[in-house]
């Protein structure tokens, strides 16, 4: 018998604008023991048909048409909320995409995820920070005990994620849905919590529903591979079945999208733009009696219109690193020498001029973009900060900078959350371009993006670079995404440099034992077997 077993599930959401059917005669199974994947683009469906069988879509607006959804013989869909409360969080668990959002900011992450041991399994408030601890550390949490009595806002965005996998995981569930779970995670914590859902599986018969758009990721843990277009599912089978062999266009199209091979090499001549000497930016908590050595005694150069690729994984200082370069973080000590004018010597107007020569593209341009300004005031605002036209040239400058990010003339009144997450990524592109800048740090751009939407933005970045002569400081977790766009990379690690050198020579001849386990995580082997 099926751990779930989904019938005919049909979902739509009603507004004033219309009626839109997110869900169309899905079906489809989970069993213990084994992972289901959901593969598809944002607004595939592939989510709310989730969030649908434990009650969590907002009735208005959203309805479900009709469908089962058995769990252990009981339809999800004809319980009471009551009856759906006491299942969700005992025997169903759900991790959700954004940690920041589902964490509660007015709660320790101790006291959030005892809560759930308290009330569905009756432990002590001992027993079940015992408990917690142990699966803080199973998770990858560093000093768990200690970090504890932190709340959410004092953790990086994949610290966030690890504490969200251990709270849907502390009751040991049935059924665990795990919504994207991975996607803010480096490769060698991914690999790990990848390692540690399926292990879990196995060990405990728990099925396991994973949500995701990383076709590489799901290559790896899948026993079943649902792929979902537009709220109905295209396609479906084996790993082997879908990777190797695939029917419809739609996967095929996902399966082009993926990453892979490497930028082809260009000569760059040895000409520095940016020189860095012993630079250090080191923390200094009111509760820590050691600073945090974000970025500890680091040298490099970045020379003009090469791409230079800073992988690591999460607190390795790599950002840090990237927004030093730029003065916006405080630098302890050091130098950072831009076409020969020491940027560490700048204050105030001067900095504030010299801005317009570098730039920089944030990874969430839904918080780096201003809600309440549109399209077009977010890309006038540096234009007429830097004096780059005036008002009569405006719109004509903005105009060709919607065309040169990909974006239709028509969105340019929108405001942000009208756009999609890779049309919003693309704004930010733009409002970085818009003051004509020689150098750019891009900080995990494309990490949350669908893989389609990820290879059409990297291709964007590349062309925009040779078009606009630009040097680039790419930071990513993603190996994969690294190989494709830099000519060097360099390697980073507790705020140091561990490892540097052309692209294909640190991917095909690592040298550093840390650089070698980063390549060692990189999921998709299934891919290449």
């Amino acid at each position: 018998m099926s751990l779930l077993k989904v019938d005919n599930l049909s979902v739509s959401f009603h507004t004033r604008n219309g009626s839109h059917q997110a869900v169309k005669n899905v079906s489809f199974t989970v069993e213990p023991r084994e992972i289901t994947a959901i593969i598809g683009e944002s607004g595939s469906g592939k989510s709310v048909s989730c969030y649908a069988m434990l009650g969590l879509v907002p009735s208005p607006p959203g309805r479900i048409d009709g469908g089962s959804a058995l769990f252990e013989g009981a339809d999800l869909l004809a319980l009471s909320e009551r009856e759906l409360r006491a299942i969700r969080g005992r025997d169903i668990a759900m991790i959700f995409q954004d940690p920041m959002t589902c964490l509660n900011p007015f709660m320790t992450i101790g006291q959030q995820l005892i809560e759930p041991l308290r009330l569905h399994k009756g432990l002590t408030a001992k027993d079940a920070k015992v408990r917690a601890i142990e699966l803080l550390d199973e998770v990858g949490i560093r000093s768990p005990a200690d970090t504890f009595d932190s709340y959410p806002h004092e953790f990086s965005g994949g610290m966030r994620q690890r504490v969200m996998i251990a709270m849907a995981l502390i009751n040991e569930p049935k059924l665990l849905i795990a919504d994207e779970p991975t996607t803010a995670l480096d490769v060698t914590i991914q690999a790990q919590i990848l390692r540690l859902i399926a292990d879990l599986q196995k060990n405990r018969d728990i099925g396991v529903l994973f949500i995701s758009h990383d076709l590489a990721v799901v290559a790896d843990i899948a026993d079943q591979i649902i792929v979902m277009e537009q709220g109905v599912m295209v396609e479906h089978g084996s790993p082997d079945a879908i990777f190797n062999h695939a029917q419809h266009p739609y996967t095929q199209k996902l399966l082009a999208a993926i990453p892979s091979g490497h930028r082809t090499a260009e000569r760059i001549k040895p000409d520095p733009l940016i020189a860095v000497s012993h630079l250090r930016t080191w923390f200094y908590p009111s509760n820590v009696k050691e600073p945090v050595k974000a970025v500890d005694d680091v040298s490099l150069e970045i020379h003009r219109g090469e791409v230079l690729g800073l992988v690591g994984e999460s607190g390795s200082g790599k950002s840090t690193l990237g927004r030093s370069l730029l003065r916006l973080a405080p630098i302890t000590e050091g130098s950072v020498v831009f076409d020969g004018i020491d940027l560490t010597q700048l204050e105030g107007n001067p900095l504030k001029t010299f801005r317009r020569r570098m730039q920089m593209i944030f990874q969430d341009p839904f918080a780096s973009l201003n809600p309440r300004m549109t399209v077009y005031d977010t890309l006038a605002e540096p234009l007429l900060l830097h004096k780059i036209c005036d008002r009569k040239s405006l719109d004509a400058t903005i105009a060709t900078l919607m065309d040169d990010v990909g974006l239709a003339r028509a969105f340019i009144r929108k405001y942000p959350h009208e756009f999609s997450g890779g049309q919003r990524q693309r704004i930010a592109i733009g409002r970085a371009l818009a003051t004509k800048p020689e150098f750019i740090v891009a900080d995990e751009p494309v990490s949350a993006l669908d893989v389609t939407i990820q290879a059409q933005i990297l291709e964007l970045l590349i062309a925009l670079g040779r078009e606009h002569g630009l040097t680039m400081l790419f930071i990513s977790h993603d190996m994969a995404v690294i190989r494709q766009i830099a000519d060097r990379v360099m390697v980073m690690y507790q705020g140091k440099l561990v490892e540097q050198g052309d692209t294909e020579e640190v991917f095909g001849h690592p040298r550093e034992a840390y650089t070698q386990s980063l390549l060692a995580s990189i999921p998709g082997a299934a891919l290449s077997a």
